[in-house]
């Protein structure tokens, strides 16, 4: 059972129980007890929780979790092993993960490893053991809180020192995230989607040219648009309009990330402002969706929880469909923040907040969720598409 601590002293007195060699220890002075799984050492970040029953490698290494704690609330994480293809990033830029069972041995055709070998790898430390149902109710009544997650392996756990690390950990209202995981130089990308029997493609007969600008993009988000006929060149994130259009694109997409979007904001929203300028075919997903708002003139705001998932349904409320969508967002557009002329195109049935715009008379739109359903329902694919034929139409 988790014990809460009054103060970071109290944290120091607390006992410790009978083989318990990790923790986790909350800004509120919670303290959840488990096993070390993963990497020896210690995290500290926001905590959230994903509900994903399935696709626990690509939520590790999406970058748009820099700075979080990952809880999974499915129980039994690590059954289907890892391997070198189901990744998003080469470093994985999440903090540390919590679990509920201990990772099993793998039982999988296409497994190359164990999870724990592969966190060991990338020196990501893990808890297991954890009420996890108990923690996620807790972030779902309280939003989510900082924490400091501790594998100790044969070392102390001091509990007053992880709960001070919580308390002074910032926060990522305000954070600039984008610089950790966006490329350092630009790049070419012809991978397209992994296909069973063949695995991943190339695309070798492009018909369009997507410039991707990188504010910390999913492979299988760039492994879509090669995908529906691009050649993609992805730029880091404080590239200038000026650079990106010498690249002459027929489109420019602009990629999902984390952190706050306000504070991204500084250096993306001019270059995002002077690309509207010129017309081209624009397209959005995540952070890129919100920094999109920003520079139409729209604001954002912290959510209580975020949306962390594979079973989030979003309305499209110009066709009357509802997608099931894969999510990963902590800060949302405002819709009511939307000027004129920028027009509400998704809508969350969670909880009603925006999940989708496009601008009216220009071919530039955005969404909040993740089409490229990595882990996730397809049912948004078609988005990758409706781009491509933005820039046809163009043409």
């Amino acid at each position: 059972m988790p014990q809460t601590l009054s103060s970071p002293r109290a944290a120091a007195s607390a006992a410790r129980p009978p083989g318990a060699d990790a923790a986790l220890v909350l800004a509120d002075g919670s303290v959840f007890w488990g096993q070390g799984a993963g990497a020896v050492g210690e995290a500290v970040g926001e905590v959230c929780f994903n509900t994903a029953m399935t696709g626990y490698q690509e939520i590790l290494t999406d970058p748009s979790y820099a700075g979080q704690i990952i809880t999974f609330t499915f129980p039994h994480v690590g059954n289907v092993g890892t391997n070198a293809e189901d990744i998003e990033t080469t470093t994985p830029a999440v903090r540390g993960c919590v679990l509920r069972e201990a990772i099993t041995q793998p039982s999988n055709w296409r497994a190359a490893g164990s999870l724990d070998a592969w966190l060991r790898s990338h020196g990501l430390a893990a808890v297991t053991g954890i009420d996890t149902r108990r923690l996620t109710r807790l972030i779902r009544d309280g939003g989510a809180p900082n924490g400091a997650l501790i594998n100790a392996g044969d070392g102390d756990i001091d509990l007053g020192r992880l709960a001070a690390a919580a308390t002074a950990w910032p926060g990522l209202e305000g954070m600039d995230l984008v610089p950790e995981v966006t490329c350092r130089q630009t790049y070419a990308w012809d991978e397209t989607t992994w296909s069973l029997g063949s695995g991943y493609g190339r695309q070798a007969r492009p018909r369009h040219h997507v410039v991707a600008v990188d504010y910390g993009a999913k492979r299988n988000i760039l492994r879509c648009l090669a995908g529906a006929g691009c050649r993609v060149t992805v730029v880091p994130a404080d590239t200038g309009a000026d650079e990106i259009l010498a690249h002459q694109p027929d489109g420019v997409f602009l990629s999902n990330g984390p952190g706050d979007p306000a504070a991204t904001a500084a250096y993306a929203v001019p270059a995002i402002q002077d690309l509207l300028k010129c017309g081209l075919p624009m397209f959005g997903i995540c952070i890129g969706h919100q920094l999109l708002a920003l520079a139409l003139g729209g604001s954002t705001f912290k959510m209580h929880m975020g949306h962390r998932g594979a079973n989030q349904p979003v309305k499209d409320l110009e066709t009357g469909k509802v997608e099931i969508t894969s999510q990963n967002h902590g800060f949302v557009v405002d819709g009511k923040s939307l000027p004129a002329g920028v027009v509400e195109t998704h809508r969350s049935l969670f909880d009603g907040t925006l999940e989708g715009l496009r601008v009216e008379g220009q071919p530039v739109f955005s969404v909040q969720y993740h089409p490229e359903a990595s882990p996730g329902p397809q049912d948004s694919h078609y988005l990758f598409q409706r781009f491509v034929e933005m820039i046809e139409a163009r043409a």
